[in-house]
């Protein structure tokens, strides 16, 4: 029977960024992993083979349709969808290949099979019929989170698909149908709408992107519409008919009312994602979930358990793959006698289409509900030196400021590359840095950054290029 002083359950970016930073602390690691191949959702089906998609399709649709303007003359391109799809695996290949690479180096056991919390320093691991018992002082639950799945809607991942199916259609649908505009779905409706599908969107509320902020998401929306999708707000789609050539469903409002019929090549189910706790016998060690289905933790990730501790996307909080590395780092180290902590104030948040949209902090809602005294600053791209020139002017930054500090305590961007962009906001932020530190940082010129620097200094209504 092997003896560890950790045992993490699942490897994806929560539970191998924690058997790592555990081993450099010394500790002896196991890690215990159900799938074929380390790294999660996150490396296999979720943020890295998407964007992979979102990038390779972008790059299909520059070449068709803006390459010309800017003096690039090319043939119309023809679409290799195998191919791009042979482009995504390479991405996977090399990213799980790289988690591997980290368990060797970092010497910790890989253990391939079911996780089972017996109780306090047992863990049970079953594969092939074959099960053995390992002992460990710690325990890390790190599962993550699967698909959340609509009732009388089922899923086959060939025509009614999820996000895992999404990623590997054999064609390119004529008319998708996406339910849910959250992140995941208009990131893969992206995808598909670039290399020629149609694709309408239906969300229950009233806005897309729920949770960001309301003014980013608006102005978010009306650029998707100018590119070509299509929005149903307000409505809930109720089932969908498969016994045809195309699928039939039916939406209607979600406050009640007539119900009308769309048809659809593919429907993808896309309204979220719950924690993954199946097999892990939680109830019967003793370890406590919430109403939700995640597993209850204290300010140190411990569970009702002793010895047993959760991170990730099974414990509360975003569904991020960032926030669970954090966690499991803050674990490793809590365990190791140090002070371990994440800071849930600054995680941000990326749409990667195209433009991009991100977020870190508050929104504006949120500060209003919570009766905060706070300063506005906006600076459109259309007034960015290089946006204009790269004719890529979409979009706008917004800083959110404390009235009387000026302490910054949020930053939304919509625009091309939003996502890069957002980290000097985290790392202000993480220094508890005001408005005018930001304002007051020489920002290279010309990059869509000072857009940044400006909306800091349109929260003390000085913008220069405005």
């Amino acid at each position: 029977m092997a003896t560890y002083d950790l045992v993490v359950i699942g490897t994806g970016p929560g539970g191998y960024v924690c058997a790592v930073r555990a081993s450099q602390l010394g500790m002896k690691v196991a890690v215990v992993e159900k799938n074929a191949t380390l790294g999660g959702t996150c490396l296999n089906v979720g943020c890295m083979p998407s964007k992979a998609l979102l990038h390779a399709s972008e790059m299909f649709e520059e070449a068709g349709h803006s390459f010309a303007k800017m003096g690039v003359s090319v043939p119309a391109p023809k679409l290799d969808l195998p191919a791009m799809m042979n482009f995504k695996q390479q991405g996977i290949d090399g990213n799980v290949k790289g988690v591997e690479f980290l368990m060797k180096k970092n010497k910790i056991d890989v253990l391939m099979g079911s996780g089972k919390i017996l109780g306090t320093g047992k863990v049970e691991v079953s594969a092939d019929g074959k099960s053995q018992v390992i002992e460990t002082k710690n325990i890390v639950i790190a599962t993550g989170s699967d698909i959340a799945r609509l009732n009388g809607i089922e899923i086959d991942e060939k025509r009614i698909v999820s996000s895992t199916g999404a990623l590997s259609l054999e064609k390119v649908p004529g008319k998708l149908l996406i339910i849910g505009a959250g992140v995941i779905g208009l990131e893969l409706g992206s995808v598909w709408h670039r290399l020629g599908a149609e694709v309408m969107v239906v969300e229950f509320l009233d806005r897309i992107l729920p949770g960001m902020d309301g003014e980013i998401a608006r102005q978010f929306q009306r650029i998707l519409e100018k590119q070509g999708f299509a929005f149903k707000l307000g409505s809930k789609v109720t089932g969908v008919e498969a016994n045809g050539k195309a699928l039939l469903a039916k939406v209607e409002p979600a406050a009640g009312g007539a119900a009308e019929t769309i048809e659809a090549d593919v429907v993808l189910v896309c309204i979220g994602r719950v924690p993954y706790t199946d097999g892990l016998g939680l109830k019967e060690a003793g370890v406590a979930l919430d109403n939700r289905g995640r597993v209850q933790i204290d300010a140190h990730f411990a569970t009702t358990l002793r010895g047993v501790y959760a991170i990730g996307d099974v414990v509360a909080g975003p569904m991020l793959a960032h926030k669970a590395e954090d966690e499991g780092v803050a674990v490793a180290e809590i365990l190791a006698g140090q002070a371990g902590h994440v800071n849930y104030d600054v995680i941000p948040g990326v749409v990667y289409t195209t433009p991009e949209v991100s977020s870190v902090g508050k929104t504006e809602e949120e500060l209003k509900q919570a009766g905060a005294a706070y300063t506005v600053g906006k600076f459109p791209f259309t007034a960015n030196g290089r946006s204009k020139v790269n004719q890529t002017t979409d979009g706008f930054v917004k800083i959110l400021a404390d009235a009387k500090t000026d302490r910054v305590l949020g930053v939304h961007i919509v625009g091309r590359e939003a996502g890069e962009m957002i980290h000097e906001a985290c790392v202000l932020m993480e220094f508890g840095g005001s408005a005018e530190d930001l304002a007051r940082t020489c920002h290279a010129h010309p990059t869509r950054s000072e857009a940044i620097k400006e909306a800091a200094l349109a929260v003390g209504k000085r913008a220069i290029h405005m």
